[in-house]
């Protein structure tokens, strides 16, 4: 059975940039969400879903003592905010884009 929720029930996310880069830091609530969040939110996935403005490499860092992931998204804010004409050259919309994601939390306790 699948129990699929908003990834933002069960994490936070921050997100930067600099340059034409944007990071983005996700961590879970509780621990026991944190392999979830490792499984189903990959750079393969943020290029499936956001592959129309995610242009360039996605870089994963897994931080498990802190229950999170740290993205490096290049080629993610159209140039970036000195370039883009881009509302939103900050990148700080990752965050809330990222987090509508849905995660399964079956078998996941």
């Amino acid at each position: 059975m699948s129990i699929r929720v908003p990834l933002r029930q069960i994490a936070h996310a921050r997100s930067g940039d600099k340059g034409n880069r944007s990071n983005l830091a996700i961590f879970v609530y509780a621990p026991e969400h944190y392999e979830a969040l490792r499984q189903q939110v990959t750079p393969e996935r943020l290029q499936t879903n956001f592959g129309g403005v995610l242009r360039g490499p996605i870089k994963c860092y897994e931080l498990p003592n802190l229950h999170g992931l740290n993205f490096v998204m290049d080629q993610a804010l159209e140039g970036g905010v000195n370039e883009s004409l881009n509302l939103d050259g900050h990148g700080k919309s990752w965050s809330a884009m990222i987090l509508a994601l849905e995660i399964d939390l079956a078998g996941i306790t």
